[in-house]
């Protein structure tokens, strides 16, 4: 975590040694588990964590704000930002049953009180957060299509109740590769918020990568994502 910490001076020294302690434990599971590339958990923390602690530079959470990370796989971000903000309740999902295991274990093991974990298909789901998050899942306008439904409207004057001042109102947040600017014209929307991942870590390994933000109240004009050829 050494290369992180000077990137992130908003992150307390309890939360560090929680990371670290994660770490150890993904690296321990993907032994058994092909939770990340066998190659790339020698850069574990860095194109991993990092990308998702990158959230910091502008999300604040208030107490009992919710969240859902969707296909959270090891627990990319979801995890990750569940030991970030204990003030919020997490909900990490999955339908692959293997690495909703690995993600309950750690869940566990760090005593995470503010997640629960779900093997189940996000179709399934009723229930609505304050935000919907996910990591490289599907396609952009294929994600949102997927969940804008589990994002929890609010009235304008309470838009940032559940988060605080400056920080994105309740909606959509995504990590994602490739061009913004081919799947911001398929899905008919742009974002309310781009946070570029090269930029914010200094390192080209992130060109093109993205954490973006829709705010609930923009969701409904999204188009839903090209049929695919037969």
């Amino acid at each position: 975590m050494d290369r992180l910490k000077p990137l992130f001076p908003e992150i307390p020294t309890d939360r560090w040694d929680l990371l670290a302690r994660m770490a150890a434990l993904h690296r321990e599971w993907n032994a058994r588990v092909n939770l990340v590339s066998r190659k790339d958990i020698d850069h574990l923390e860095w194109h991993h964590y990092a990308p998702c602690l990158a959230a910091v530079k502008f999300l604040r959470l208030a107490e009992g704000a919710t969240l859902i990370d969707v296909g959270t796989g090891g627990g990319f971000p979801g995890l990750v930002l569940a030991a970030l903000y204990p003030q919020a309740r997490f909900t990490l999902a999955d339908s692959v049953g293997k690495k909703i295991t690995v993600v309950a274990d750690i869940v566990k093991k760090l005593g995470l009180r503010n997640a629960e974990v779900k093997n189940v298909r996000v179709e399934t789901l009723a229930r609505q957060y304050d935000f919907v998050t996910g990591r490289a899942v599907t396609s952009l306008p294929g994600f949102v299509q997927l969940v804008r439904k589990l994002v929890r409207p609010v009235p304008v004057r309470d838009a940032t109740a559940n988060t605080g001042p400056d920080t994105p109102a309740n909606g959509i947040l995504y990590w994602k590769g490739g061009s913004l600017a081919d799947e911001e014209a398929a899905l008919g929307l742009a974002p309310a918020r781009v946070l570029s991942l090269e930029e914010t870590l200094g390192d080209p390994y992130f060109h093109e990568k993205y954490i973006v933000h829709y705010p609930q109240p923009d969701l409904a004009r999204a188009r839903p994502p090209a049929p695919a050829p037969v």
